[in-house]
C-alpha cells in the first residue's frame, strides 16, 4: 500500500519511517510537516493510507480531513485523546496515541489491510466463465464450482451434481481464479474456499458432503486463510 506521513515533529516522523520500513508491506511516497503540502501528492498519486497528526501548523488534521472529498484510509497519530470520538466521523481506521509501539502500529495497519480486502471482495462481481468441453463451450457460474481436479491431460470442473472436462491445466485455473477465493490445496486439486465446511486430518469437507484431500505442503496456507 502507498502511504504518506503528515507530521510536524521530526522525532515522530523518524519513528513512523522506521516502522513503515520494518513492516515491509507499505511504500512511503511522501513525508510532510503540514497538511497543505500533502495535497498535491494525494490528488496526483494513488495513496492508500495516510498517517496524520492532529496538531499541525496552518491546518489541523481534523480540519484537513473535512476538506477531502475522497480521503485515503487514515490512521491518526497524536499525543492527545480528546479528538478520538470526533475523528471517527471521518472514517478514521485507527487512532494511535503517542508514544505507540511497533506492535500497536502493526495492529493499526492490519485493520487497513482487512478493510481493503473486505471492500475488494464486496466489489468483485460474481462472474460466469465459459469452458471448452469437447466441441461445446459451456457457461458456468463461479459460485457453482466446488473444486477443480487435475486428471492427466484434462481438468475436471466439479459442480453440485455434475462435472465438466476442460483442456486447461490446473495451473491455468489457479491463476485465473485466484481473486475469486479459489485456492490450491493439493497438487491435483483447486478448491472454492467458500464451499469448505471443515478440515479434518488431511481431508477437506465441502458443504455438499464431498471430501477432497489436502496436501501436506498446502495445509498451513489453507488453515491460515480459512481461519481469517
Amino acid at each position: 500500500m502507498n502511504c504518506i506521513i503528515i507530521e510536524d515533529q521530526l522525532p515522530a516522523q523518524r519513528i513512523l519511517k522506521r516502522y513503515i520500513e520494518d513492516i515491509g508491506t507499505l511504500n512511503l511516497v511522501g513525508t510532510y510537516s503540514n497538511a497543505l503540502q500533502a495535497l498535491d501528492t494525494i490528488n496526483s498519486q494513488k495513496v492508500d493510507l495516510l498517517f496524520l497528526d492532529i496538531h499541525l501548523p496552518k491546518l489541523s488534521g481534523i480540519d484537513f480531513l473535512k476538506t477531502l472529498s475522497n480521503s485515503p484510509h487514515v490512521i491518526l497519530t497524536t499525543a492527545f485523546s480528546d479528538y478520538a470520538l470526533e475523528s471517527y466521523e471521518f472514517n478514521v481506521v485507527d487512532y494511535l496515541l503517542k508514544p505507540f509501539s511497533f506492535e500497536r502500529f502493526v495492529k493499526a495497519v492490519s485493520k487497513v489491510s482487512a478493510l481493503k480486502n473486505t471492500i475488494q471482495t464486496k466489489e468483485a462481481p460474481v462472474q460466469d466463465i465459459f469452458i471448452k468441453s469437447g466441441y461445446e463451450h459451456i457457461r458456468i457460474n463461479l459460485t457453482d464450482i466446488y473444486f477443480i481436479k487435475s486428471d492427466a491431460d484434462y481438468t475436471e470442473i466439479h459442480l453440485t451434481q455434475k462435472k465438466h472436462l476442460s483442456s486447461e491445466t490446473l495451473k491455468n485455473w489457479e491463476e485465473k481464479l485466484a481473486q475469486h477465493k479459489f485456492l490450491r490445496v493439493h497438487k491435483s486439486y483447486l478448491v472454492n474456499t467458500s464451499k469448505i465446511t471443515k478440515l479434518m486430518g488431511n481431508q477437506i469437507y465441502l458443504d455438499d458432503q464431498k471430501i477432497i484431500p489436502i496436501g501436506r505442503a498446502y495445509k498451513e496456507g489453507l488453515i491460515s486463510q480459512y481461519s481469517n
